[in-house]
This record gives C-alpha cells, structure tokens and sequence, in this order.
C-alpha cells in the first residue's frame, strides 16, 4: 500500500474531525434549538391559556354583578310590592339591553315566572336552570355555565333558538357522532335574589348571555393576549369555546376565510378533556393549520364537564425560525469545512519541511540548553516562529518571573470582575422577572377590578339609600374615596408593567411617610403593633411620583405587620447620608425575618412566604417603582430577629450610584 504523506495525512484528518463536527453541531444545534422553541411555545400557550380562563372568569363576574345588583335595585321591590309588572318589564328591558344580556327573567318565591325582558315562556311556567335552584337553596347570588335545549331557548326566543343551532362541519381525526347538527346552546347564566324590606325572599332574577355564535369572549382573549400579531397574514393566536366538542365561538378561520363555527376538536383531545377531565397542551391540526395548543375544561355548577376553552398559537413562525437556524448552521459549516480544508493545504506544505529542526531544537532546549538557536529566516509563518523560538529562550528566565508576579495578582483581578459580573447579571435576571410580571398585569387588573367595582357600587347605593345626618355617611365616604384610591393603584400595576414613567413632582419624604402611616393606623392598631417614627427634619425635597412611592411604604408596612402576628415594634426612620447625595428611608420590624434562602427572592415576582394570603407582587412592584425613580433598596434579615428595609432615593441631579440587594 502506497504511503501517504504527512500534508495528506493532516488534510485528510483535518477534514473528517471538521465534518463530522460540523455534523454533530448540526444534528444537535438543530434538535436542541427545535426541542426549546417547543418548550417556550408550550409555556406561553399555558400562560394564554391562564390569561382565557381571567377573561371568561370575568365575563362571568360581570354578568353575575349586573343580576345582583340589578337585584338590589329598589323599583323591583316597589314594583312586586303593588304588581305593576308592566313598568318592572320596561325597567328589565332596558337593562337587558344596556348590558348586551340575552335574558332576564324574574321568578317569584316559588320559582314560577312572572316576567321576561324579552318575549318568551308566559308568566306561570317554571324555569329550571340549576343555577336558578341554587339561589333557591343558598339565597346568595351566583354564576355558572348552563346547557339549555333547543326546545328551551325556544321557550325564550326563536331568535335564540337559531343562534344556537350550528350545523356540524366534518373535521379529520374528529369522533363519530350521527346528528348533523348542534341544537342545544351554552350559556353564561347568573341568578340573585330578591328581598322585600324585611329580608324575605320573594323572588329570583336571574339572566344571562348566549356563548353559541358570541365572538366576544374569544376575540377579547385575542386582542388582550395576542395584540393582534399576523404571520403572512394569520393571526399568530386564537381562542375558542367549545360546546363538547363543537366549535360555538372562534376566531380560528376556515380555508374560506369564515370563522371555523361548527367545526369539531379531535377525538384524541376530546377523551382527554372531555373524557378524564384533564388539561391539553400540546401540537395539534386546528382546522386547516398546525398550532401549539391549550384546552381545558369548562364545568357547570355541579362540576359536570360541559364544553372546552381553548387557545392556540401558530406553529408556522417557530417552524421558520428553526429552519432559518438549519439553514445558516449547514452555511457555517460548509463554509468552515472549504475554508479550512484549503488553509490546511497551504500550510501543511511549510510546516512539514521544517518540523524536524523544531523537533531537535525542542529536545534542545528540554535538555536545558537555553543558548540553543535556530537559523531559519523569518519570511513566512514558521520562520517567525523559529524567530520567537529563539526568543523565547532568550526571554524565558524574564517571562516566568512576569507570569509568577501576574498570578500574584490574578486572583484579585478575577474577584473583581466575577462581581461585577453579578450585579450586571442580577440586574439584567430582576428585569426580565419584571418583565414577566407585565406579561400578567393586564390579567390581574381586570380580576381586582372587577371587586373593586362591586365594592364602588354597593357604596354607592347604600349611600343614596342613607339621610346626610346619618352617622355612617361618613364611613360610606371613606370607603367611597378609598375604593376609587384602589382603582387607581390597580392602574398604577398596569403603567407599571408597561413601564411608565413616574410622574415626579417635589415632594417631601416624610409628609409620604406619615400620610401611609395614617392611611394603615387601623391596621396597625388591630396588629397591636408599636410605631415609633424617627423622621430626621429639614430633607431636601425630592422628585417623586408621590402616589406610587406611597404605594411602595405601604406594601413594606403591610408585609411588616404580616411578620408581627403577634404583634411587635416597627421603627420608621428617615435620613440623608452625608456626601452620598441619597435620602434614606428605613423600615424596621422585630417580626420573623426572612430565612437566608428567601431573600434573594422576595423581588422576584409572584414569590411569597405568606401561602395563599399573598401573590407575591407587591416587593416585585416596589422594586420596580423604586429603580425608575433612580433609588435602590436593601435588605438586611435575620430569622427570628426581624427585618430591616432600606430605600435609597436619589436627591435631585444625583443617583444612587450602585445596586444594594439583599442576596
């Protein structure tokens, strides 16, 4: 067999360690680049899927405060009282109508109707709805997801009864079913009931609103989650409710472009969601397109399974991107494999011919003779290196005394970076949990405002209900003013997420201070908490959007007082630092602490130690109020013993130069 040369040898080496690396990085690049686009398809579809759930939960609610309230209302009480059911049916028309309610119905104690916003079962006839049963039972207002028959939206309106009817549309991999239609409707349906003045039940409202053909809901979870992003002209999400298996509300569009209505989940979904009751997530072909997918279940009072909720993303953006990575990985690698097969060949040429005299001048020089030097000119690559071979020898007995007094200092070197490397990288991982947070702001705002908003109505109609003179008029005021304070923090999270600028203003620290302490006496004083107030006078006036720094000293007073079950003391004190250019602001409590493992994540958000009594957003919110307006804030625990928070705000033209996080 005919022996290679060395240069062919190197080559050919070369070439097959560079190929089948390349290969490798390919195969495995790829997959592991595909594997986690899944993944993060799969954990922002969860999410949506989160964020539908808020959205029907909240429709729900809404539809349920108007029955109650409007259940409330003092005209149907006068109305049943002298049976003037005539002018009751006008009022109940005109609130059917306002807030956008299919029905409205008003039974009497025994649960016969008496009357209907709109035409259908004559007065007499019973309503059956299991929700209306309920209220019967429990004489409290409430909410649930119904199947109404055909024959029973007839009863109500024949304009219902179309709405409802969906002929069925034939979709792959669906499971059998002989009808060739969907006749009964899903309804959103809420009851309350009706006292006299004397607290005797004389009636039931309920109403509610038709889900077969109302796009509301799904569109809404599109335009909130989704914000209307296309890819080559598809919407990236969609939203769907399912009757069963039947598509009644959706945005997923059919290849003619119509909403896809009528068309049915897959069998394999259906047993999973339908039959055992359990979530879906996963890949899966909706209509026309492959989309990562979420379903749930939707349950009726009883807990019986009654139709799905479903969001999905579109696949087709993570296929691009994958195949775009696929693409420019075999690029690199076909390119790497020809540049550096033809740098092999110019080179190994030279470098063979003078390997031996590197060879003998090595063993020369590891036999520990440093005058050894090689004569090769220095016109290419290697005779500069026999050129720094030579001097090399020359200059090693200098550089191992160099290297000897850097290693003295390396280390020092390398501390010093490795820190600065971790308050970057502690700051760029509290960001993108903030940014997390904003992800479900919107969700959140919508769940608390929606009691917020009963608490502000029910003020308000005790209110009117009460002379001047009364005594609790005041009371009513109070929690009047500070319901409409809760709205507007609840609106403070949604700029805050978005990353709204304060809006700063002069103001003085311990003016804040003392109003937040005001604002929670009574807190304080149920807690049997001791306040002792060290408020160091004549601050410079500081720059502050005064709402939400107020917000920031309430949420660590209140975590204070959660840490003092018992009660306790919690000093307050204020200060500025000489030549530091800060304002200082200290809370310190003798509660519980925090244990060591805990406080580098009391920022992150939705931790919390406090289990179901905490979300976990207002640290995570303070933190971030706190950075926009230049300051930090430092936490200094110990268990058992308590917790000292400190904020740092910046006096004007200065900033707090460092960030000073307890982890």
């Amino acid at each position: 067999m005919a022996r290679r040369s060395l240069r062919s040898k190197l080559i050919l080496n070369f070439s097959l360690v560079i190929v089948v690396g390349m290969a490798l990085s390919v195969i495995v690049g790829t997959r592991l680049i595909g594997t986690r686009l899944v993944d993060q398809a799969q954990d922002k579809v969860r999410l949506d899927l989160n964020a539908a759930r808020e959205i029907y939960q909240g429709e729900s609610e809404r539809i349920r405060n108007v029955v109650r309230l409007t259940a409330l209302r003092y005209f149907i009480k006068e109305a049943l009282t002298v049976n003037d059911l005539e002018k009751l049916r006008t009022e109940l028309t005109a609130i059917r109508e306002r807030e956008g309610l299919d029905v409205l119905t008003l039974l009497d104690d025994q649960g016969a109707v008496l009357l209907r916003a709109r035409q259908g079962i004559a007065p007499g006839d019973a309503a059956g709805e299991e929700t209306i049963q309920r209220v019967y039972e429990t004489r409290t207002a409430l909410v649930s997801t119904e199947i109404l028959s055909a024959e029973r939206l007839g009863q109500e309106s024949p304009a219902l009864a179309g709405q409802a009817c969906i002929r069925l549309i034939p979709t792959p991999k669906a499971r059998p079913r002989s009808e060739p239609e969907e006749t009964d409707g899903m309804m959103i349906m809420a009851a309350a009931p009706v006292f006299d003045y004397d607290g005797r039940l004389i009636g039931v409202l309920s109403g509610g609103v038709l889900l077969n053909r109302n796009n509301r809901i799904v569109d809404r979870v599109k335009d909130v989650v989704y914000r209307g992003e296309r890819y080559q002209g598809k919407d990236i999400g969609t939203a769907t409710i399912f009757l069963e298996d039947v598509r009644i509300a959706t945005n997923v569009m059919s290849a003619a472009g119509d909403r896809a209505i009528g068309t049915r989940v897959s069998r394999e979904v259906y047993d999973q969601v339908i039959g055992r009751g359990q979530p879906w997530i996963g890949r899966a072909f909706v209509v026309n397109d492959w989309y990562i997918t979420a379903y749930e279940p939707i349950r009726d009072i009883d807990e019986r399974i009654v139709g799905m909720l479903y969001v999905g993303l579109l696949e087709a953006p993570y296929v691009a991107v994958k195949n775009r990575v696929l693409v420019v990985f075999l690029g690199i690698a076909f390119v790497s494999i020809l540049l550096l097969a033809v740098i092999a060949f110019l080179t190994t040429s030279r470098v063979v011919r003078r390997l031996g005299e590197l060879s003998v001048a090595t063993g020369k020089v590891a036999g520990g003779d440093l005058t050894y030097r090689l004569r090769m000119k220095a016109d290419d690559e290697i005779g500069r290196l026999g050129a720094s071979f030579n001097r090399m020898t020359e200059e090693l007995h200098k550089a191992t005394e160099r290297y000897r007094a850097l290693m003295n200092t390396l280390e020092d070197k390398v501390r010093e970076k490795t820190d600065q490397l971790r308050q970057a990288q502690d700051h760029l991982v509290q960001t993108e949990k903030l940014t997390s947070l904003g992800r479900f702001a919107a969700g959140i705002a919508h769940e608390v405002n929606n009691p917020l908003t009963s608490i502000l109505l029910n003020g308000h109609l005790v209110a009117e209900r009460l002379k001047e003179e009364n005594p609790l008029q005041e009371h009513l005021r109070l929690i009047i003013d500070e319901t409409t304070r809760c709205g507007t923090i609840v609106r403070g999270l949604l700029d805050f997420s978005r990353q709204t600028p304060p809006q700063k203003e002069p103001a003085d620290v311990n003016e804040v201070v003392e109003r937040t302490l005001l604002l929670l006496n009574s807190q304080i004083i149920m807690q049997q908490v001791q306040v002792e107030t060290e408020l160091e006078r004549d601050l410079p006036e500081l720059q502050l959007d005064v709402n939400q720094m107020q917000q920031v000293f309430a949420n660590m007073i209140l975590n204070a007082l959660d840490a003092m079950p018992g009660g306790g003391r919690l000093i307050v004190r204020t200060r500025m630092p000489a030549a530091e250019g800060v304002v200082e602001v200290s809370l310190a409590d003798t509660g519980r602490g925090i244990s060591r493992e805990h406080v580098s994540r009391i920022f992150d958000p939705f931790f919390t130690t406090k289990g179901t009594a905490g979300t976990g957003l207002g640290l995570s919110i303070s933190y971030g109020i706190v950075r926009r307006h230049g300051g930090t804030i430092e936490v200094d625990s110990e268990p058992g013993k308590g917790t000292t928070m400190i904020i740092h705000l910046p006096v004007a033209g200065r900033r707090e130069p460092s960030s000073k996080r307890g982890d």
